[in-house]
């Protein structure tokens, strides 16, 4: 289980790095633009650009603050420890979906399964958070039931940090 979660978990780190890429390219596009903007004859349009790339900046900017918390949140997901309830780090499956509760990274894939990683505080996220094996949630106007076959684990021995530039590294 702990090598399945590893992977799930890593799935994830990879996720929110990736995207801290794509938003810290955006950023350093956009103060390029802005620098390099020189007022022409066509003032108003000049000042309308600039408006433009300051409403883009500051969109980034509220992406940038979302990557950071899935950072923060990422930093707090354990993989190893044992647990009765559903918590940050567990792998929930039901008989028709398997989710891992750690950050909203979407559709991640391990042995030609799938797994939905989503957070603790999405819909879902909310709804199981608590639970224990056996017991049963609607969503989507069905009734699911949590798997007993497989015993709720939630940390692991390997820790995750932040490294410099907010990507994450192993640490032992």
């Amino acid at each position: 289980m702990t090598n399945l979660k590893e992977a799930l978990f890593q799935q994830c780190v990879a996720h929110v790095n990736t995207r801290l890429q794509t938003i810290q390219t955006i950023i350093s596009s956009h103060q390029k633009a802005l620098s390099s903007e020189t007022k022409s004859s066509a003032g108003d349009k000049h000042e309308t650009g600039r408006a433009m790339l300051q409403l883009e900046m500051e969109k980034a900017g509220q992406q940038l603050a979302s990557v950071q918390q899935m950072q923060q949140t990422l930093a707090r997901v354990a993989i190893a420890k044992s647990s009765t309830s559903v918590r940050l780090g567990t792998i929930i499956e039901t008989s028709s979906i398997h989710y891992f509760l750690s950050v909203s990274a979407g559709k991640l894939t391990v042995n030609q399964t799938t797994y939905f990683a989503i957070s603790a505080s999405s819909p879902i996220g909310q709804l199981l958070v608590g639970k224990q094996a056996g017991d049963t949630f609607h969503w989507n106007g069905k009734e699911l039931k949590i798997n007993t076959k497989n015993k709720i684990c939630t940390a692991c021995s390997i820790n995750y940090t932040i490294a410099l530039g907010g990507f994450f590294k192993l640490t032992n």
